[in-house]
């Protein structure tokens, strides 16, 4: 495999699915991978995976639900490594809660891994990232940042602030040599997706198809990627059906 430009990188989320996925991918292409997460045996027996594939993966024990924690953790580990060049902001809950029996327990744990959880992990260096001139932030949001899906208040609503979220860093980082990616995956069997029926997830990707297309897309330096192709069609136009259709069909899937 061909190695990367970058040198160093941090992968929240990377106990399991598409988190440990990109760190592996990332790490045997040469770059050394902080992988973050909050089960440390998880990520110990990845780190055991990647040497036997000669590759450097330090585990980095971590809940980005404490904003604090995350911001002092990947602050310490940009002045360690000498900075570093790639963030990925993957860590994600997502658990269904219909709004007539909304459920605030799960509606505050998805904000703050999603939301206020995401935002630490890419500002903790931006700013040193722009000082160097060079860095590259990615997050991982959902096709569900496109439409409010039934069932999924608070997981939809976490998703479009990270798509608008991203949007808006990529506008004001031109010209800086940091770079903006977001990626928007459609269904993807892990830990996460394990709790809905396979028979209502269209399109459904393996863990390591969606790795690899993950990882091709931030390499190109996609601005956006959504996948795969046929549920990022479906969605586009989902995205622009009219209110009353879109409540009438989706009130019906529900």
């Amino acid at each position: 495999m061909a190695e990367l430009s970058y040198r160093n990188a941090l992968v929240t989320g990377a106990s399991s699915g598409l988190g440990r996925g990109l760190a592996l991918w990332f790490a045997r292409r040469g770059v050394k991978v902080y992988a973050a997460a909050r089960r440390r045996e998880n990520l110990e027996s990845l780190a055991a995976e990647a040497r036997a594939a000669n590759a450097h993966i330090e585990p980095v024990e971590l809940d980005v639900a404490d904003e604090e924690a995350t911001l002092a953790r990947i602050r310490e580990l940009d002045t360690a490594c000498g900075g570093l060049d790639l963030i990925i902001a993957n860590a994600g809950f997502g658990k269904n809660t219909d709004g007539k029996r909304i459920n605030w327990e799960t509606v505050k744990k998805t904000l703050d891994v999603n939301v206020t959880g995401a935002a630490a992990t890419l500002c903790a260096v931006l700013p040193q990232m722009v000082e160097r001139k060079r860095g590259q932030l990615v997050g991982v949001a959902s096709m569900a940042a496109f439409r409010g899906l039934p069932g999924n208040a608070p997981y939809s609503g976490s998703k479009a602030f990270l798509h608008t979220f991203m949007e808006s860093l990529r506008v004001d980082l031109q010209g800086t040599g940091v770079k903006v990616t977001c990626l928007y995956p459609g269904y993807v069997k892990s830990e996460m997706t394990a709790q809905n029926k396979e028979s209502d997830m269209i399109f459904l990707l393996e863990t390591e198809e969606a790795v690899e297309l993950m990882g091709k897309a931030i390499v190109r330096g996609d601005t956006q990627y959504a996948f795969p192709w046929q549920m990022a069609t479906l969605m586009g136009l989902v995205k622009r059906l009219p209110n009353a259709l879109f409540d009438r069909a989706l009130g019906k899937r529900r």
